[in-house]
């Protein structure tokens, strides 16, 4: 068995996760990541893309509306490369209650979210295609943030300070004496290795998963309920303003616009497992219905794929379970210390992608206080790697380093403007990544085509750069399309259904996908 040896593991590559390890390593603490899959694979890779103005909870949860208003700007700073400060409406629908919207006035001004009421008018010239029908808007600093995006920089950040990050090591075991925790042990999914990781520190920050990852030390009860949610991505962006409800938080109620597409969310039902996310088609035409509200004429646009995601709510007794929908989605920190009476471990769930900075300075904080230091965070003031020019994210970027090169640079996803250098780089820094892997951060096969032209061309530069020979290729190609058509069976109508039917050609027809040579599991 590989041991290390190290003073903090984190077990968790969310955008938690990637928080407190970077804040760990800010503070001077040896630290090490560990995450079952790839970064930002579980709930922070499965949202609308939203970077919250607080807008959304100025009356449902005040608290945190107030948090989100305030991580905003300095998520905005601190991550400026991952963020598009798009500005964000709220508006009341025509047959949405007006009465509402003096309630959302008042909770804004009381939890000192920034916003502006405007005319329709004035709505209108911003976002043409709003519904004509909408009775009151208010202008709010609602943006779009890459989650990503966000994580690898967070990541990279923690690196330069001396963080090791273990992605596809799936822990184990929580090794306690007595009452104190001793470390823990991880299987690599990679390459089927066990491992040890000696350490005096763990911080749990599972998402979902939290309670499974407590049960491991043997501490019971932790309860962390999934809240599924669908959204769906349409094939441009019908809005270059986020535009949200006016309404009570429910399902379809915003519309998010996020590189070159825009996302309509979502649906919240509790669910037993985290792993196991349905995408019903009555919510997917929910969300289509929904769409129209916003913006009409939204079912006639071309919908490109669809996912699920779970949020990791924290049990609330006061909360009807089966209504995950009004659960907090305030932060919650259990020290299993004075829980458990066990040292040297603390969980956290809950929470936003917005707030991600403020609940890992909270959990690092108590963490410090047990080990009896004075170790302030700074994660407030630096910025990531990437982001230190603090310019911000501009839907155009890839076009214009296009064309600044156009004759001499190969594309390789048209829809994503992504080039070959881009990815032989990254397969060069990453050569066991899978082609999801370089999705999630080239955004390989996410526009309308789903892969069905990028992924053999990906595979081909993959076989060419000698990381992985032939029965690897196709095996990673194989893979990365049964993941896409996961996202496009639900929403399979219209001008889909014949891009679909063309990639299956292509890849069943042409290629005869399905007898190629496989390769060994453990290599893939």
């Amino acid at each position: 068995m590989k041991k290390l040896e190290t003073d903090v593991v984190v077990i968790g590559g969310g955008s938690t996760g990637a928080g407190v390890v970077r804040d760990v390593a800010m503070r001077g603490y040896r630290t090490i990541l560990v995450d079952r899959a790839d970064l930002g694979q579980g709930t922070t890779g499965r949202y609308h893309g939203l970077l919250h103005s607080g807008g959304r909870y100025v009356v449902s949860d005040p608290h945190s509306a107030t948090e989100c208003a305030e991580e905003n700007d300095i998520i905005e700073r601190i991550h400026a490369d991952a963020v598009e400060t798009t500005g964000g409406l709220f508006v009341v629908g025509p047959d949405d209650p007006l009465d509402f919207a003096d309630d959302w006035l008042k909770g804004a001004q009381a939890t000192g979210v920034p916003h502006e009421e405007i005319t329709i008018a004035e709505a209108l010239r911003r976002e043409p295609r709003l519904n004509p029908k909408s009775k009151r808007a208010f202008a709010v600093k609602d943006g779009t943030v890459d989650g990503w995006q966000m994580v690898w920089g967070a990541a990279r950040s923690a690196e330069e300070y001396g963080a090791q990050i273990l992605t596809y090591h799936e822990v184990t075991d929580i090794m306690r004496d007595g009452e104190k925790v001793l470390g823990i042990r991880a299987t690599d999914h990679k390459t089927g290795e066990e491992i040890q990781i000696d350490c005096s520190f763990v911080i749990n920050a599972g998402g979902p998963w939290a309670g499974q990852i407590a049960g491991m030390a043997e501490c019971p009860d932790v309860d962390v309920v999934p809240g599924r949610g669908i959204m769906i991505a349409m094939n441009h962006r019908l809005v270059n303003q986020v535009v949200n409800r006016c309404i009570y938080p429910a399902d379809g109620d915003i519309l998010v616009p996020v590189h070159t597409v825009c996302i309509i969310g979502t649906t919240d039902v509790k669910v037993d497992d985290p792993d196991k996310l349905a995408i019903p088609r009555n919510e997917v035409q929910q969300m289509l219905d929904s769409g129209e509200v916003l913006v009409p004429g939204f079912r006639q646009a071309r919908a490109i794929h669809s996912w699920s995601g779970a949020r990791p709510l924290v049990k609330d007794s006061r909360v009807d379970l089966t209504d995950t929908r009004h659960m907090s989605r305030g932060m919650s920190i259990i020290n299993h210390e004075s829980r458990d009476g066990l040292s040297g471990l603390l969980t956290i769930a809950g929470g936003k992608l917005t707030t991600y900075r403020l609940m890992a300075k909270n959990i690092v904080d108590i963490m410090v206080e047990q080990l009896g230091d004075d170790r302030p965070c700074r994660t407030e003031t630096e910025a990531v790697p990437g982001s230190k020019d603090q310019k911000n994210y501009h839907v155009t970027h890839r076009l214009d380093e296009a064309e600044k090169k156009l004759q001499k640079e190969q594309i390789v996803c048209e829809c994503e403007l992504m080039t070959r250098s881009q990815l032989e780089e990254l397969i060069e820094e990453q050569p066991m990544a899978s082609f999801d892997d370089l999705r999630r951060q080239l955004r390989l096969g996410m526009g309308p085509c789903q892969g069905g032209f990028c992924s053999i061309r990906a595979a081909g530069i993959m076989q060419e750069s000698g990381k992985a020979d032939v029965e690897r290729v196709t095996e990673l190609l194989r893979r990365f399309l049964k993941n896409r058509w996961i996202g496009l069976w639900p929403i399979l109508y219209g001008d889909q259904v014949r891009q679909t039917a063309l990639d299956n050609w292509i890849f069943q027809g042409t290629l005869d996908m399905d007898h190629l040579p496989e390769a060994e599991e453990a290599h893939v």
